[in-house]
């Protein structure tokens, strides 16, 4: 698939189509959380990997969570604060997430906003995308967009040549990623990336 116009991209995604774009940290692999499979079929990811569920507001995210009213004022303070960012926040969801984006079937899901505004003005048009790095199962993460299109060649990948050119678009560092416990009511460092999370 030769790389694709923004609007072309957003068509895709919302046409259930898996699709490729820059965020804040390295290039994503998108699709519709409901069609999370095509990801797991194309990067051939172990099923027992939970794909991110990335938007571009809190209010696109809050239906997918479910949690105490308590609950979701800690998770919103830590959100503002953090948000946009390369802070992912696993937390209890709700009945609306397919379970396909979570095959451990665990009742959690990992959350995003990206500090990245191509990704943003896509997220906003297309809704809540369930995300990964773009990369065959245990290789390096991907980072520019055409090489993306020759690895897999059956996604709409966005055309960002001219903003390549300028330099990485994403700093190509993980985000952190910290699981709220429950019983606790504190968040679990799982991996440290760029985010150092602080109190809350």
């Amino acid at each position: 698939m030769p790389l694709v116009s923004q609007s072309d991209l957003v068509s895709a995604a919302i046409a259930h189509r898996v699709v490729s774009f820059p965020t804040d940290t390295v290039p994503a692999l998108a699709v519709r959380p409901e069609n999370s499979g095509l990801i797991y079929e194309l990067k051939q990811r172990e099923t027992n990997k939970p794909l991110i569920l990335m938007a571009a507001t809190m209010a696109q995210i809050f239906p997918y969570l479910a949690g105490s009213q308590r609950e979701r004022q800690v998770w919103q303070a830590i959100m503002a604060k953090y948000w946009p960012g390369a802070l992912t926040l696993v937390l209890p969801s709700s009945e609306k997430l397919p379970p396909e984006i979570n095959p451990r079937q665990d009742r959690t899901i990992g959350v995003r906003i990206p500090h990245q505004a191509i990704a943003l003005e896509i997220l906003l048009q297309t809704g809540p995308l369930a995300t990964t790095s773009a990369n065959l199962s245990g290789q390096p993460p991907l980072e520019k967009l055409a090489d993306i299109a020759k690895t897999f060649p059956s996604v709409h990948c966005l055309d960002c040549l001219a903003l390549e050119r300028q330099g990485p678009i994403g700093k190509g560092l993980p985000s952190t990623v910290a699981q709220w416990n429950g019983a606790k009511e504190v968040f679990q460092i799982l991996r440290q990336g760029e985010v150092v999370l602080q109190d809350y």
